[in-house]
């Protein structure tokens, strides 16, 4: 069997990684030619998508490139902390802070060294059964099986069903940032989460005294587009600005390295799946990033999709199981990481944000 994967993120290279240990052979087309249009973006690897690494032997790059954390707080806006939680689950250090960026060279890297090819500039425009994928500078890809890797605004899930529907708009745009400045307040190795009068802030160090920051403002689809990494950071200054919290501090100590845009989600997906074609991470199932599992669930999703195909005895069988392992997990993620946005965008819901932080970092057999 030979697969053809669109998409060269998180779940796109995981997904040939784990197929090259299932005897699968795997190319990956990813559309962009470069990376580095995300300055400033990182993101959390949970302790069960860190099963899913080791799984498949991949768990080392991430870890070098990383720093662990050692647990949360979570802060009222009058500067409490009302709640304190520690990350230990069967003695694994976790989770993985990381640039996006790095993340993908790390995993990009790994995969090239294993043999898998990986062919970037390549969109794809069409795919037909057999498989064969057409891309937008003409050329095209053939093999036995494709898969669905490439985010958000996936090709290949409209391919499956042109009918379905279109990512929803979360009410939130999301800014991320990085500072070198080791003044500013630090939370080393802790998620410190902020909830303000009017957003959301959260924040880490790195041992070398870095801090990775995030800010979640309530706002409609189109409200703020086209903003510079400068206007970026004015406005998530201007939400926190004058209140009893280092947000604005930490924001304000922040360079270029910054990074915004609107969230959205894909609460369900109706098809998964034909005979040929499947879907796997954010193009089945993307979520709010306020559980902090969607890069986890993506990689999760490769490893079963890969023992599905490994263990059954053609891919329409191992597409159908691969979906009843994963659907029911994926959709209650992007429902209560969907609510949990919902909820602390609002005055009324902060108390909501303190009982129920979703925990969804337990390990998980993959």
């Amino acid at each position: 069997m030979k697969a053809v994967i669109i998409g060269g993120g998180i779940s796109g290279t995981v997904t040939a990684m784990a197929l090259r240990r299932a005897g699968i052979d795997a190319s990956v087309y990813e559309a962009y030619p470069s990376g580095g249009e995300d300055a400033g973006v990182f993101l959390t690897i949970m302790h069960n998508g860190m099963d899913a690494l080791r799984a498949i032997g991949a768990e080392g790059p991430v870890v070098e490139n990383s720093f662990a954390a050692v647990g949360l707080e979570l802060v009222t806006p009058d500067g409490r902390t009302v709640e304190r939680r520690s990350y230990d689950v069967d003695g694994l250090a976790g989770p993985r802070t990381l640039t996006r960026a790095a993340l993908y060279r790390a995993l990009q890297e790994e995969a090239i060294s294993r043999g898998i090819a990986f062919v970037p500039g390549k969109r794809l425009v069409s795919a037909s059964p057999g498989v064969t994928a057409r891309f937008e500078d003409g050329s095209v890809a053939e093999g036995d099986i494709l898969i669905g890797a490439d985010g958000l605004r996936s090709v290949v899930r409209n391919v499956i069903d042109p009918a379905c529907p279109p990512p929803r708009s979360t009410g939130l745009d999301v800014v991320y940032g990085y500072t070198t400045d080791t003044s500013v307040p630090q939370a080393p190795s802790v998620y410190r989460m902020i909830q303000s009068l009017h957003a959301f802030f959260g924040y880490t160090s790195a041992p070398d005294g870095s801090t990775y920051w995030f800010a979640r403002l309530p706002a409609a689809e189109g409200v703020r587009t086209g903003l510079s990494a400068a206007e970026w950071r004015s406005a998530a200054f201007a939400a926190f600005d004058g209140e009893p919290l280092p947000a604005a501090e930490i924001i304000q100590s922040t360079g270029d390295d910054v990074f915004g845009g609107h969230s959205y989600d894909v609460p369900s997906t109706p098809v998964w799946s034909t005979a040929s074609m499947v879907l796997v991470g954010d193009a089945a199932h993307a979520a709010s990033p306020a559980a902090g599992q969607g890069a986890s669930m993506a990689l999760e999703d490769s490893v079963v999709l890969a023992k599905c195909l490994r263990d059954l005895p053609d891919a329409p069988t191992a597409f159908a199981a691969y979906e009843r392992l994963r659907r029911a997990r994926v959709e209650k993620l992007v429902a209560s990481s969907a609510a949990l946005s919902s909820r602390t965008a609002s005055d009324e819901g902060r108390n909501w944000l303190y009982r129920h932080h979703i925990e969804w970092d337990e390990t998980i057999t993959v």
